[in-house]
């Protein structure tokens, strides 16, 4: 839809998803591909290397840096993407929190080896109950982020957060594409994965793990499909599981992206935007 909408009116792509930031995480991700991407200028696109991380943060940043580069040129900035939090933060703001310490990162990934993210989310529940409370023992990623905050401020991040960042430089407006046959919508997402594997995924990240220092632990290869892949090429799971654990855990996300979708009640739905130029 996208992309006939830039055959008819003057607009650049803006990326809203949080995979295809990194470079070379391309056909897991869908990215758009050389052509599509001649066809009508696309941003946040190949941001960084898969070996980094990329914050919420830094998305909306860039994300309204980006809008404002566009109005200057007198297009149409058009946001395409499915990574909830990432709209979530560009609309209602980021919580006042401080930005990713690589050393205390280290050091708090250094004392999960050696402990165990268990024994970390006990740590986290003396020094902030609440958040202790949210996040799931075995949220690696989250138990990182919370006592990080708590080294680096000496505060709770659950007292931090609720103070969010400056509104928004521009107008929005906000359209959904969600789709109501639920076992239709669960066929495409097997089919997706299959072409996903015969465009040559495995080789994609065997490719990638030659190239980067990567780990099980970074936010690329924690992308769903990415992280299967990975367990495959590790030897914990064969193919034929890789494949059910990738299917299944995309039906997840897509569960959660409805989820997310039905919350926000400022959108409306994507035909309405069709209808209006097409």
């Amino acid at each position: 839809m996208a992309l006939e909408l830039a055959r008819r009116v003057p607009l650049e792509i803006v990326s809203m998803d949080s995979a295809q930031v990194y470079r070379g995480l391309d056909v897991g991700t869908a990215k758009p591909s050389a052509a599509e991407r001649a066809q009508v200028p696309h941003h946040l696109l190949d941001v960084i290397d898969p070996d980094q991380s990329y914050s919420t943060g830094r998305w909306r940043t860039d994300a309204i840096g980006t809008v404002r580069e566009i109005l200057s040129r007198g297009k149409v900035p058009l946001i395409v993407g499915g990574t909830m939090l990432y709209y979530r933060a560009l609309v209602g703001g980021l919580d006042a929190l401080p930005q990713a310490d690589p050393e205390i990162r280290a050091a708090i990934n250094a004392e999960a080896r050696e402990k165990g993210w268990a024994a970390l989310h006990a740590e986290l529940a003396k020094v902030d109950p609440p958040a202790a409370r949210r996040i799931p023992a075995r949220d690696a990623q989250r138990i990182q982020r919370a006592l990080e905050v708590w080294r680096l401020t000496g505060k709770p991040m659950s007292s931090l957060q609720g103070r969010t960042s400056a509104g928004l430089p521009f107008s929005l407006k906000a359209f959904a594409l969600v789709p109501q046959d639920r076992e239709a919508l669960a066929e495409r997402i097997a089919a997706r994965f299959d072409a996903m594997l015969a465009a040559g995924l495995v080789d994609e990240v065997k490719r990638l793990r030659r190239q980067y220092k990567l780990s099980a632990g970074l936010p690329s290869m924690r992308a769903v499909g990415y992280r299967q892949v990975w367990l495959h090429l590790e030897g914990d799971i064969s193919a034929a599981e890789m494949r059910s654990q990738a299917v299944a855990a995309t039906r997840q996300l897509a569960k959660r992206q409805l989820t997310w979708l039905r919350s926000f009640r400022e959108l409306e739905p994507a035909e309405k935007l069709a209808h209006s130029f097409l």
